[in-house]
């Protein structure tokens, strides 16, 4: 009885110290990735050619609005003295031009946003190869993204969502 005692103990602390070990062998870090990336230099560089870009567009849609302003003017300070079929043409180049205003400006839109995608894509894969690198070289195992709330280092591991379709029930 003694000795069963004694082994269980044993097993105990056996079982707690690997258990303590492999805790400790976790570190866990984390980072604001956003701020990183407000402090890189490159950061600054691709806000000004994306303020650059922003100004070239702005500039364009301030000569169409313009245009639209003039033409819209002239044709109200005219309309009365136009025939039915000047009436037509010239509204109809207004709402011409109205429509390839919005278009433009969709347009703008979607190009400054690729343009943004273009420039911070390098800035962010250089920041994720250093936070890796530095996650490796100070042994933290896992390293999570506080300003997004996701993991971006970790050990590789088992994909463990053919044991959780399993357990489900899904195949």
């Amino acid at each position: 009885m003694k000795m069963n005692k004694i082994l269980i103990v044993a097993i105990a602390l056996v079982t707690i110290s690997f258990s303590s070990e492999a805790q400790s062998k976790s570190k866990f870090g984390h980072i604001n990735s956003n701020d990183l990336l407000l402090l890189m230099p490159e950061r600054s560089q691709a806000e000004q050619s994306m303020q650059i870009e922003a100004k070239t567009l702005e500039d364009q849609l301030t000569a169409m609005t313009a245009e639209y302003q003039s033409k819209l003017q002239e044709y109200e300070a005219n309309v009365a003295s136009l025939s039915d079929l000047l009436k037509q043409t010239k509204a109809k180049e207004i709402t011409d031009l109205q429509q390839r205003i919005q278009n433009f400006q969709v347009q703008a839109q979607d190009e400054l946003q690729k343009k943004e995608a273009e420039l911070l894509q390098p800035i962010i894969d250089k920041a994720k190869v250093a936070i890796k690198a530095v996650a490796e070289k100070n042994g933290y195992s896992y390293v999570f993204d506080s300003s997004l709330g996701v993991l971006i280092h970790s050990p590789s591991g088992d994909d463990i969502l053919p044991l959780v379709k399993k357990q489900l029930g899904i195949e």
